[in-house]
């Protein structure tokens, strides 16, 4: 298995220190996933049957030494949706990041437009990493497939055209 990742950012904060700062996180995050170990644990529990929690917790001590916390809550008290919370977030300077993991349905639910969603209308995060499965079988009886990877980067690249901005001013999606 191959760990793909792909960067979008708006362009008045493609030379910002804020942006440079997160590039730095995706990277070292990025680096953590190519591991060989890190692999074969991801690819232990990206099989049908198993949950995106799973996947997070391949990467839950790696993002906390980040410093990164898992499950944070009141990011979303200035919206209707109080009870929403990323899997991990992390706060820097005036704004953060959020990590949302998927794996099942990224995109038969559209979970990758709600975590989208989700960090645009959070008042403290203007950085989004998706980690999404680069090819996932559903089922071990039909055997088929979808490529959730290529789905969101096909979603996504639309919401960074200046006409289409949103307060998601950067997105990494890392392919499992």
């Amino acid at each position: 298995m191959t760990i793909n990742k792909k960067i979008y950012i708006q362009k008045q904060f493609e030379d910002s220190e804020e942006w440079s700062f997160v590039l730095e996180i995706a990277n070292d995050l990025f680096d953590y996933l190519s591991i060989p170990e890190v692999i074969q644990k991801i690819n232990a529990v990206n099989i049908p049957g198993r949950s995106s929690i799973e996947i997070q917790d391949v990467l839950l001590k790696k993002v906390k030494e980040i410093g990164f916390k898992d499950e944070s809550e009141n990011l979303f008290k200035n919206s209707p949706n109080k009870r929403l919370r990323p899997d991990f977030y992390l706060p820097f300077k005036n704004t953060g990041i959020i990590i949302e993991v998927e794996r099942g349905k990224t995109n038969i639910n559209n979970m990758d437009f709600l975590d989208f969603w989700k960090c645009h209308i959070c008042d403290v995060a203007h950085y989004l990493f998706l980690i999404v499965p680069n090819e996932l079988v559903q089922n071990d009886t039909t055997g088929s497939r979808s490529y959730p990877y290529k789905t969101v980067n096909s979603h996504m690249s639309s919401f960074f055209e200046e006409k289409n901005y949103t307060n998601v001013r950067g997105l990494v999606v890392f392919g499992y």
